[in-house]
């Protein structure tokens, strides 16, 4: 393939990638907006029209911000391929440090920098605008740099290693570098996980045993009914950064723990609760967390692969704006466009994780109180204002949990 064939390629998959996303979001405002004025019948009872229509405001402001995001996006791609930002930072690399790997480390950091700086505004805007505007909001300005400050020193602490580790295989290790990698990857990938609700977690938020008596003793008891041992049951400060609710479970291995957000203890009965918990121990019971990372992984290594094909392409580099091939502009180009090419079938992986959400919904239902399964997530379909109206062919894109009407019309049929 020549350059010239692929930057052809490459502009066709960005506008097709950038107008299907546009048009998504266009159909989900419109269906949002044609169903503001009437609270589905499912939830009249339990919802208000005023409750409905603030939901069907914030989805709308959400939608109309993300189309501003997708075509920022768009621009911002182009300009550090096509535009030259990418072989104008390597060569500002290079002066620097010169050739080798330190220049290729420096690289990938200058693009990381110029992409979160470029991010920055649409941040802001969507934590002190947007949220606010609808009062979800709880984070402070000092808050919000403080945790920038924690994300940036964190990446580069945990970051920087993988990617020195990575570059020094793409040039020492031979025809097969991306095999390496790609194990080291998985490696680092669950000593992460493992490491995550320790060590990584707690630098953001606090988090502090549950001390609520009847909702503890529900719990141990459910817990003890599933076979599943954790290494405990914490409620997090949410509410220091917003108003919305949600819990998980998190870890691997002993360092496994569930988690529930203030806001949710708080808004819930502990039958709610419990039940919300339910759902999340039938994640653990189908193994859809093992399942999702054999899929991960595997795709991981047909991605290194691909890679390790085009980081010996001349027309990989300069159908990308750069005329000078290097191991680190390979490895920088090609996951900035990735996104470009997958997202038309993002909906394959959306509709896997909706299977699992319907199988840990039938576990639940099983294990506890399937009524209360269903009340407790109406409330945080209330409190979060998440539309209860979205568009099908949307969701199928975007949602990773099914519609609320689905999901609650599956739960009401095991109940009977």
């Amino acid at each position: 393939m020549s350059a010239h064939a692929f930057t052809l390629v490459f502009l066709a998959f960005l506008v097709f990638s950038t107008a299907l996303q546009l048009w998504l979001k266009s159909r989900q405002l419109r269906h949002v907006l044609q169903h503001r004025d009437q609270v589905p019948a499912d939830f009249a009872r339990d919802i208000s029209l005023e409750e409905h229509q603030k939901a069907a405001d914030y989805t709308a402001a959400k939608v109309r911000f993300a189309r501003v995001a997708v075509v920022w996006d768009a621009i911002v791609l182009y300009a550090l391929t096509l535009g030259g930002g990418v072989a104008h930072l390597d060569d500002a690399a290079t002066l620097l440090t010169g050739e080798g790997m330190v220049g290729g480390v420096l690289l990938v950091v200058l693009v990381a920098v110029v992409g979160g700086l470029l991010g920055l505004p649409l941040s802001i805007y969507s934590t002190f605008v947007l949220e606010q505007r609808f009062g979800f909001n709880k984070t402070t300005p000092m808050l919000f740099i403080v945790d920038l400050i924690k994300s940036t020193v964190l990446g580069a602490v945990i970051g920087l290693p993988l990617v020195t580790l990575v570059l020094w295989l793409m040039g020492k290790a031979g025809t097969y570098w991306w095999l390496y990698a790609w194990a080291a990857w998985v490696a680092f990938g669950v000593v992460l996980m493992a490491a995550y609700p320790k060590f990584i977690a707690p630098i953001f938020n606090k988090f502090t045993a549950l001390d609520n008596a009847v909702l503890k003793d529900r719990i141990e008891a459910l817990l003890k009914k599933c076979g599943f041992q954790s290494n405990g049951v914490f409620v997090m400060d949410g509410s220091r950064r917003s108003s919305h609710g949600n819990a998980y479970f998190t870890g691997f291995g002993k360092t496994k723990r569930i988690v529930f957000f203030d806001t949710l203890v708080e808004r819930l009965e502990p039958v709610e609760v419990e039940a919300v918990l339910a759902h999340e121990l039938g994640h653990f019971k189908h193994r859809h967390v093992i399942k999702r990372m054999v899929v991960t992984y595997a795709l991981g290594l047909v991605t290194l692969a691909v890679l390790g094909w085009f980081k010996d392409a001349a027309w990989f580099y300069g159908g990308l704006g750069m005329d000078l091939p290097s191991t680190a502009a390979a490895l920088v180009l090609f996951f900035l466009v990735l996104g470009t090419f997958t997202f038309p079938f993002a909906w394959i992986a959306s509709r896997a994780s909706r299977k699992h959400e319907f199988e840990a919904d039938r576990y639940a239902a099983q294990v506890s109180d399937s009524g209360a399964l269903i009340s407790g997530l109406v409330k945080l379909y209330r409190d979060n204002a998440s539309t209860l109206t979205p568009d099908p062919l949307h969701s199928l894109f975007y949602d990773s949990h099914p519609p609320a009407a689905l999901r609650i019309a599956a739960l009401r049929t095991q109940a009977q």
